[in-house]
């Protein structure tokens, strides 16, 4: 049985991706902050035919990290698959001269920091499940060659943190990558692209839940995805 840890998954992108990998036989752990909305997010994907549990799991506190590895061992003996969904963005496009260093700290707890910490607490129970598989959400935004290039639609944001912590979070992808090839562990990165859900903001999006949680649900699926690499449903992206 595949066992599958969404981190943020009672909401948005984690939420349709965790429903579409349901669907498909995957047994979906939700990682979610808040017993009641975890909860009611198991209640949906189990209606809908999916077999899925609760797992309580805060990215920035150390302790939830560790009972929720605790737990997974207990109950499960291993993990086959982690999905680093959880993300937040609490800057609001200030210049970089004065976005607040507290507001950017905020963003790499979560981004950065909860990434880092829980694919630690996870990489014995993976080892125990390969070949296994870390899927690391990342964004567009924090692609450096894109965020550098006059031509391209990011060059004009300005976004210090959440865009740092993401450019961060793909370090972290290549340096996992490389450390647990040998281990039988995939790590990637994954843009989901600018969605619809609650992440957006008043804004919206540029597409729906399902079409940003495509490219996650294939590196969660296709046979021969690779390693160390950062993609969107449109194709390879640059670091």
């Amino acid at each position: 049985m595949t066992i599958t840890l969404i981190t943020g998954a009672d909401k948005g992108i984690g939420f349709e991706t965790a429903r579409e990998l349901g669907q498909q036989g995957q047994h979906i752990l939700v990682g979610a902050r808040d017993r009641t909305r975890g909860q009611a997010a198991v209640d949906r994907l189990r209606a809908d035919g999916c077999t899925a549990d609760l797992v309580l799991l805060d990215v920035t506190k150390d302790d939830t990290i560790t009972a929720a590895a605790e737990q997974i061992s207990r109950d499960y003996g291993a993990l086959t698959i982690l999905i680093n969904n959880a993300g937040v963005a609490f800057d609001r496009h200030q210049p970089a001269s004065t976005m607040p260093v507290s507001t950017m700290r905020q963003d790499f707890d979560v981004n950065f920091f909860g990434l880092v910490a829980v694919t630690q607490a996870m990489i014995p129970l993976l080892k125990k499940g390969t070949p296994a598989r870390i899927i690391n959400v990342s964004s567009n935004m924090g692609s450096l060659t894109l965020a550098s290039d006059p031509t391209s639609r990011y060059y004009g944001v300005s976004s210090l943190g959440y865009q740092a912590s993401k450019a961060a979070a793909n370090f972290a992808t290549v340096c996992f990558s490389k450390e647990l090839a040998a281990a039988g562990i995939t790590v990637n990165a994954i843009n989901p692209g600018y969605t619809d859900t609650e992440f957006g903001g008043s804004r919206g999006g540029e597409q729906t839940v399902a079409e940003g949680a495509a490219q996650i649900v294939k590196a969660a699926t296709a046979a021969n995805f690779g390693t160390g690499t950062f993609t969107e449903t449109a194709g390879k992206l640059p670091w």
